[in-house]
């Protein structure tokens, strides 16, 4: 039977071969995208003093690049499992290095809208959400060690990027660095060729999930995704009627004209995931936790400049934070793997954020360097611990075939968020004159996601408990 399928050629082996490789695209996509967008703060004063522009106005630029990454999501999504995830990501590699390339010359912030904010945001859309989702095909029972390191690239590019980028700015100014940035983010193209498509026999990724589900849906203290729920997420790819081309890399098969409809019903049959509770208390959590999660990142620098920090350890602080980020990402990624831990997933997800959230809230008080580094060391690290988790936890809720879809939907949730909370921040800098309101926006924000999840838990758990004697009886 082995010999048979070597020769057949039909099945990728999963955890592990190939899938090593695809971690390592993934990885280098998470640097070149969400390592670089936050590097975009550094550039901050420099647009502000080049276009004498205020805060609000310069924090458009980052919002457009977050909020356009994240809105797009579903388009990546789209090519991905429409054509594969190699054109998908090529051309986004090919999109974004475009948009830098042309924010270099430009001579007003309002190109820089479009450039920076809008094109290079469209590019890392494309990339960031099929990359992702490869990752989830290829590995199941060590999905969360895979993609703890393969998210892990933001914050090691984070590190490596923010001194670099300080360095380049002061050397060839904040054009030569984006010039820079833009040779830098087109190697997003080779990362797309070596995307290799898997082929699964059939079944084995749906038996695979249901495990994964059970386990999930087992949770002692009232996981977020019930047995039932959990059963309908991976039963949901069963309808004979409909193929689905929701792998990954895969390409769908090819309709014809006179069957446009067909197709069109096929897209609505990959969003089926959307009816279920789970994910709309997901959805519900995850609007607060973009709301607050990238205000520290946009105003850190500032604020240390503010408060007296030199411009090196300023960015030295983004560094501290991208090594932090890099430990939560692997470390929670592979606890949550354990067999003990592996259905408390949702309650170690529920405990980043809400570390996030009180680390803001005291940020105020931090008014040196000395201060503000355990800050970096300890918002890093659970910053790295949710944003690995944040794939695993979908997963378990949608299952495996429609992960690429539902992580459309769930980064599709920040874009409005991203978008509007850092003018928000600079809004409130300007009519205060002080951080400490953007930083209690943030911190509250955070909170609110973690206590919305917990809520949305507890009461699952309260009626599992109600409605298990009355099984009974």
């Amino acid at each position: 039977m082995a010999d048979g399928k070597r020769r057949s050629g039909a099945l990728e082996p999963l955890d592990g071969g190939w899938g090593w490789v695809i971690v390592g695209c993934c990885f280098m996509v998470t640097v070149c995208t969400r390592a670089v967008t936050r590097c975009i703060s550094i550039f901050f004063v420099e647009f502000q003093a080049h276009f004498g522009a205020d805060y609000a106005a310069t924090a458009w630029i980052h919002s457009l690049v977050d909020c356009t990454t994240m809105l797009c999501a579903p388009v990546g999504s789209l090519v991905g499992n429409r054509w594969s995830c190699r054109v998908a990501v090529m051309l986004g590699g090919l999109l974004s290095s475009v948009g830098l390339l042309l924010s270099s010359f430009t001579t007003s912030l309002e190109l820089l809208y479009l450039t920076l904010g809008v094109l290079t945001g469209l590019g890392f859309a494309l990339c960031y959400t099929p990359a992702i989702a490869m990752v989830g095909c290829y590995f199941h029972h060590r999905r969360a060690l895979a993609f703890g390191i393969a998210m892990s690239g933001s914050g090691i590019g984070t590190f490596v990027l923010a001194p670099a980028v300080q360095m380049l700015i002061e050397l060839y100014s904040w054009r030569g660095a984006l010039l820079v940035l833009s040779a830098f983010v087109a190697n997003l193209c080779v990362c797309g060729a070596l995307l290799r498509p898997i082929r699964l026999r059939e079944g084995e990724g749906e038996e695979e999930d249901r495990e994964e589900a059970e386990s999930v849906g087992e949770e002692k203290l009232g996981g977020l995704v019930s047995s039932k729920d959990a059963e309908l997420a991976v039963t949901l790819p069963k309808e004979p009627s409909v193929p689905l081309p929701l792998m990954p890399g895969n390409p769908a098969p090819q309709l014809p004209r006179r069957r446009c409809f067909c197709s069109c019903f096929l897209s609505i049959k990959e969003y089926r995931f959307l009816l279920l509770p789970d994910f709309l208390g997901l959805a519900v959590s995850f609007l607060f936790l973009a709301s607050g999660c990238s205000l520290p990142f946009v105003y850190l620098v500032p604020y240390a400049l503010s408060v007296g920090v030199r411009h090196q350890q300023a960015a030295f602080l983004m560094s501290i934070l991208g090594v932090l980020d890099i430990v939560g990402n692997i470390t929670f990624g592979w606890l949550t793997d354990r067999r003990c831990l592996k259905p408390y997933r949702l309650a170690s997800y529920v405990l980043a954020v809400a570390m996030e959230g009180l680390c803001c809230l005291f940020t105020p008080l931090l008014r040196s360097f000395s201060l503000l580094v355990p800050f970096a060391v300890l918002y890093g690290y659970f910053d790295g611990a949710y944003v690995a988790l944040i794939p695993v936890v979908t997963a378990d809720v949608v299952g495996s075939p429609y992960l690429s879809s539902a992580l459309g939907v769930v980064y599709f949730l920040h874009a409005i968020p991203y978008l509007i909370s850092p003018p928000i921040g600079g809004w409130l800098v300007d009519i205060t004159g002080s951080y400490s309101p953007t930083f209690f926006l943030s911190g509250v924000s955070l909170l609110s996601s973690a206590v919305v999840l917990s809520a949305i838990t507890g009461i699952r758990h309260c009626r599992r408990l109600m409605l298990t004697p009355a099984a009974k009886r």
